[in-house]
């Protein structure tokens, strides 16, 4: 079916695939702000035109995002009472957050020679809005808020592949009567694998000794 993406749903290799499951679907729509009406609405209005990604597939092109009409009819068909309206504010948004973790995921990708055998690949997503991350179960812990959502996403990089886990979090804009939502995304390897430890430690060493290690170098002008 047209609207279905690839994680738990058989073939990877459909143009019509999209980079969110259902269940980050219903996620997404109970954080975002909407209208919530309380009367039948027309879904006749709702958008089919879907947005193409930035992000990179492994069998060409990129990924896609589910329209309007796609979003509402998998949150319909699991009975999680989707209201039409809300589409335009959830859509943008969600797309708009989903291309920010690409972007932060590429910069844990920079310089480790992706680009010699066409850049990196997203392979599979998953969304998993229920199982806390270690880290994020110690922030709470701490006493910090909880992710809204988490997304594991496998990437390609010239044969590697390496687990990315993603961390949503949401606040709300200045002001006690604002109703604009903002977002934070802790972005990091996994640590299931050699790569993802190296990578971590790498970034744990650049962030404690870059700065002096760069201002120790000698110019070499």
């Amino acid at each position: 079916m047209a609207d279905k993406c690839p994680v738990d749903h058989g073939s990877h290799s459909s143009d019509q695939s999209c980079p969110v499951d259902h269940k980050s679907r219903t996620t997404w729509a109970s954080v975002l702000p909407g209208s919530s009406p309380t009367h039948p609405v027309n879904t006749s209005s709702l958008s089919t035109e879907r947005e193409v990604s930035s992000i990179p597939r492994t069998d060409n092109g990129n990924w896609v995002y589910p329209s309007e009409a796609q979003f509402f009819a998998a949150m319909a068909r699991k009975n999680h009472n989707p209201h039409a309206p809300d589409m335009k504010t959830i859509i943008p948004i969600h797309n708009a957050v989903n291309e920010r973790a690409w972007s932060e995921l590429m910069k844990w990708e920079s310089g480790r020679g992706g680009e010699k055998c066409g850049g990196v690949k997203l392979v599979t997503f998953k969304g998993r809005p229920n199982d806390l991350t270690p880290k994020a179960r110690l922030m709470t812990l701490l006493g910090y808020s909880a992710p809204f959502d988490r997304h594991d996403w496998v990437v390609e990089r010239c044969g590697t592949r390496i687990r990315y886990v993603i961390d949503f979090y949401t606040g709300r804009g200045a002001g006690p009567s604002s109703n604009n939502v903002s977002f934070y995304l802790d972005v990091r390897p996994a640590l299931d694998n050699w790569e993802g430890v190296k990578m971590r430690a790498e970034n744990i060493w650049q962030d404690w000794f870059g700065s002096v290690r760069s201002t120790n170098t000698p110019s070499q002008s």
